[in-house]
């Protein structure tokens, strides 16, 4: 056995996530503090956080409530058993998220990470229909291009080439629908297209050719967010409701991103005056200060498992951190800065300026295409003739090192989404960062 006090070999051992692994140890890239908007380097170095890490931290860095919240938390209750057993905390979360979220959508089901609550949303579904007589419901369909995490139920339904290809058979009866995005139709749009509603239709034909009765439930993103900001058509989301509920189809909004005032409201579902069977989030409920995730299901769902004998578990499903006592307390200070501070409204009123800033790299280098909705921008960059990736690659690079700036890329695709405590100023200081990137990958 090594001793305690030898000195590892501090970047092999670590197996880094969705990374470059032999590259990145090469010349990593690494934080070792935040505050507000900006990360810091190593050395103290400030870089300019313009994805709210990754689409998470929406209040800025280190905000001293949450940070007293979580301290105070530890110190008093450092973990409670999920199962047979609560804590206050976790219930009073569990009631403010239901006053947040859309319609009757009033029950929280909590876990760790927007995988588990994708997984956690799809069982529900299935356990729904068979506990209403319907088993035969199974079949799940997704989208292409989507994103819902990397349980085998969420690259399932999802529809990301990269997150699937690897790891063979998945989920058995999973269908999808055709992605939103067509760059001949809707290059350069600000907020949400013109043209597409009509895909839409496409799930009529799915529910033809598999016959209601075996579908259990659609899952989309309101914004796909992962695969480079695909924001909906005008009246797709409306129309995916309309087909979903009269064939008795729960419709699972996938919010994960678009959740907690990314689109200048509380989920995008009010955005869109749209209110599905279940809402998954994670990310912006504790301004990712401690992992927390969940689902939000609507009463008839939660109704329909509160059946039998009072004593026997309505749902054989959890984990063991599920409302893990720091995550409440970092989720129930984080909804206090969002009420205190108007950060949604902030967020919409941003909109227009973050718009127009991103729109402004047109005609940059390379820029092949932008979109915008809410404080969301995909800004793709044509690749590298036969090296796809490596242009974006080359400005992850040049970013950290050279311009002290962070922006989440996507194989060729930048994808921004500042902090909703950001103000214009910010958002002139992130375009002008991207110029440069852009001029010096070109």
């Amino acid at each position: 056995m090594a001793p305690l006090d030898m000195k590892p070999n501090e970047l092999e051992p670590y197996w880094v996530p969705f990374t470059a692994n032999r590259a990145f140890k090469k010349r990593p890239r690494l934080f070792a503090g935040a505050k507000d908007r900006h990360y810091l380097k190593p050395d103290g170095t400030k870089v300019l956080d313009a994805t709210s890490g990754l689409f998470c931290v929406n209040a800025g860095h280190c905000r001293e409530p949450i940070v007293k919240a979580i301290q105070d938390m530890a110190a008093r209750l450092d973990y409670a058993p999920a199962f047979q057993y609560g804590h206050p905390k976790v219930f009073e979360l569990a009631s403010r998220l239901a006053l947040l979220a859309p319609g009757d959508l009033d029950y929280a089901f909590f876990s760790n990470s927007g995988s588990e609550a994708v997984d956690t949303a799809l069982k529900i579904a299935l356990a729904y229909h068979k506990a209403r007589g319907e088993g035969a419901r199974t079949r799940f369909i997704g989208r292409e291009r989507g994103y819902h995490g990397i349980g085998f139920g969420g690259i399932s339904v999802g529809g990301i080439v990269a997150n699937r290809k690897q790891f063979g058979n998945m989920l058995t009866g999973v269908d999808h629908l055709s992605t939103t995005y067509d760059r001949s139709k809707q290059a350069f749009t600000k907020g949400e297209p013109e043209w597409g509603a009509h895909l839409a239709d496409e799930l009529t034909r799915l529910i033809a050719l598999h016959d209601a009765s075996t579908i259990a439930a659609v899952i989309v993103e309101p914004v796909a967010g992962s695969t480079g900001i695909l924001p909906p058509p005008k009246g797709y989301l409306e129309k995916l409701r309309k087909i979903t509920a009269d064939h008795g189809i729960l419709l699972i909004f996938d919010e994960v991103i678009t959740g907690f005032g990314r689109l200048g409201s509380c989920f995008a579902s009010e955005r869109y005056g749209i209110t599905p069977d279940m809402i998954t989030f994670a990310k912006g409920v504790t301004n990712a200060a401690v992992p927390m995730a969940g689902v939000m299901a609507s009463k008839g769902i939660y109704d329909t498992f509160m059946t039998g004998a009072e004593h026997m578990i309505e749902l054989f499903h959890g984990y063991t951190y599920s409302g893990h006592p720091l995550a409440a307390a970092a989720g129930l200070a984080t909804l206090d800065i969002y009420k205190d501070e108007g950060l949604f409204e902030r967020s919409r009123k941003l909109e227009p300026a973050f718009a127009d800033a991103m729109m402004s790299l047109k005609g940059e280098p390379n820029v092949a295409d932008i979109r915008t909705v809410g404080l969301l921008a995909g800004i793709d960059l044509e690749p590298i003739a036969g090296k796809p990736g490596l242009r974006g690659y080359e400005a992850t690079e040049r970013m950290y090192h050279d311009f002290n700036l962070y922006v989440r890329v996507a194989m060729d695709t930048l994808i921004v989404a500042p902090p909703l405590v950001s103000t214009e100023s910010d958002v002139g200081e992130i375009r002008d960062g991207i110029a440069k990137v852009l001029k010096a990958v070109a």
